[in-house]
């Protein structure tokens, strides 16, 4: 999940979330700082789990070990989701509550519109990337890139793949078969560190992109693989079928289409209407 969704602000401080199970869930330790302004939120829920026996008692049901990105990498912190976090507050005295479980209330409510209309969910993407400068056209094609992206990854889940390194490997077996290196690689490549290596993505690195997944979820599906081994190989394929078209591609160019060029500096639209000057 990109950055946008990963982390929300309420009253100009940061919480951490993470999607599990169909629901948000919060980072306990962000809500505690946020509700108390505590400089050591850690210590200020240890005295509350002491203060309050009954979510002292039931602790393990009420919060879930999630995995979440923090300046030291991705580390398991517990984890609330929204019924959870208003039992929390409960036991919190501060001015804050109210306002805090109105904004809870708020974002629940309209992740819970965005799934009985994904389409809500795809228009509140669009805006963000719109904001940060991206020509319609690009935004067109990263929300199909995304939407295939997920089909790939919810197929991987049915058969069994369960950690995070295992996606990885299979992604970067993608993505060396169609671009000649890993993401990390790429993301070298083109001066990025913690950015969205595909927020960074022309047109053709986007269509190739999504020709290599679409293509490895189908190989995939039609050939039932379930073993690991089997999906790497679906994957080295799916690619393989990507990396044909970008080096037929590059053939009649001239060049390489695989690009140092990122959107840090000047937005992706400022680049586009750049391009059409030339």
């Amino acid at each position: 999940m990109d950055k946008e969704n990963t982390l929300i602000v309420f009253q100009g401080k940061n919480i951490r979330r993470t999607w599990h199970n169909g629901q948000w869930y919060f980072v306990v330790l962000d809500i505690v700082g946020v509700l108390t302004d505590s400089v050591n939120p850690s210590d200020y829920l240890k005295k509350l789990r002491k203060r309050d026996e009954a979510l002292n008692e039931g602790w393990g049901q009420i919060v879930t070990p999630l995995r979440i990105e923090t300046s030291g990498g991705v580390q398991n912190l517990n984890c609330v989701n929204t019924e959870n976090a208003f039992r929390l507050i409960q036991s919190i005295p501060s001015k804050k509550a109210e306002p805090f479980k109105r904004w809870l209330a708020k974002v629940g409510y309209i992740h819970i519109q965005e799934i009985e209309n994904p389409e809500l969910a795809q228009m509140r993407m669009k805006e963000i990337y719109k904001s940060k400068g991206y020509s319609d056209d690009w935004i067109e094609k990263r929300v199909r890139g995304i939407a295939i992206r997920d089909e790939l990854t919810d197929e991987w889940s049915k058969r069994g793949l369960q950690t995070k390194k295992e996606y990885s490997i299979l992604t970067a077996e993608i993505s060396k078969a169609t671009f000649g290196i890993t993401p990390s690689e790429y993301k070298k490549f083109k001066g990025l560190q913690k950015e969205n290596l595909r927020d960074h993505m022309d047109d053709i690195e986007l269509i190739l992109t999504m020709l290599g997944e679409v293509t490895t979820t189908r190989f995939t599906r039609e050939r039932d693989s379930k073993e690991f081994l089997k999906l790497k190989k679906d994957s080295k394929d799916g690619g393989d079928v990507a990396g044909s078209t970008r080096k037929d591609i590059e053939h009649k160019l001239g060049k390489s289409v695989v690009l140092r060029d990122n959107f840090l500096d000047k937005s992706e639209k400022q680049k586009r209407l750049e391009h059409k000057k030339k």
